[in-house]
């Protein structure tokens, strides 16, 4: 009966914390509200864009007096604006943003006007998006499952050794495997495709992403050979409270980001060559 709670508490956090990482961070859509007279209106802003085509930027807007206006420039600089009317496509407006290299990006406002009167969306506030290189499904799913199954499989492993339970360094050990899997082998083909870089993190840069992956392997790791021959389960509980630690910080702060100026990745730069 205990082991099954433990399940399920393992299961709740890790449930939270999928839940948390797809509200936050820089990549995921931004929700923003507009009411244009007596109609409010709910819009996801993308900040994230894979391939090598433009960017479509889509609003569902059926009031057919109502335009649109889709400005930006490249981020972070001080360029001059580029503003480009919305086209109309039925119940849609929609606008393009020129695609840009892998980790290029854009800082954007849409502006919609009705009756002579403006309605900056986002209050007015820019979007920032990064655009990336198209990312196998075969590689992003896999990665993401063992990422986040190395977190439960964490939290279930910490859990047993709080409250010191016989199997808590099995656990500890499929931890270790679950998340090198995930985050030191799948992360780094991921980057790949994503930026043309395997791994930004140190001692070559200081990607955030990869640098917080790689500190809570370090606690795992450190988990698993102290606990290998003599019982010492606080360095697992340790490991568990550093990987949430880990995954309350959203994903994709301080990624990859190429410089308008020079053309060169900043954050990171180390390229290297996959087989």
């Amino acid at each position: 009966m205990k082991t099954f709670l433990y399940l399920i508490v393992a299961f709740l956090i890790t449930a939270i914390a999928i839940i948390y990482q797809k509200k936050t961070g820089p990549t995921y859509d931004k929700k923003v509200e507009t009411h244009i007279e007596n109609t409010a209106y709910n819009f996801n802003l993308i900040r994230s864009h894979g391939g090598e085509s433009d960017c479509k930027i889509e609003l569902n807007i059926p009031d057919q007096n109502i335009s649109g206006i889709l400005e930006y420039r490249k981020y972070p600089t001080n360029d001059p604006w580029t503003k480009v009317e919305m086209k109309r496509q039925y119940d849609n407006l929609v606008g393009y943003l020129p695609h840009l290299p892998p980790a290029g990006k854009y800082e954007y406002l849409v502006i919609l006007e009705k009756n002579g009167k403006k309605y900056a969306l986002n209050d007015a506030q820019t979007v920032v998006i990064r655009f990336k290189g198209d990312v196998p499904l075969s590689v992003l799913f896999p990665h993401i499952f063992f990422m986040f199954f190395a977190m439960f499989l964490g939290n279930l492993a910490g859990i047993m050794a709080l409250f010191r339970h016989k199997r808590y360094k099995l656990f500890t050990t499929i931890t270790v495997i679950a998340l090198f899997i995930g985050g030191m082998v799948l992360g780094p083909w991921v980057q790949w495709y994503a930026f043309g870089e395997a791994w930004a993190g140190i001692p070559f840069a200081w990607d955030l992403t990869d640098n917080k992956t790689l500190f809570a392997f370090i606690f795992w790791v450190i988990a698993f050979f102290m606990n290998r021959k003599k019982e010492r389960p606080v360095y697992t509980v340790i490991a568990s409270l550093v990987m949430l630690l880990v995954y309350s910080i959203p994903h994709s702060m301080f990624g990859s980001q190429l410089d308008p100026e020079t053309g060169e990745i900043i954050q990171g730069w180390i390229r290297l060559f996959l087989i």
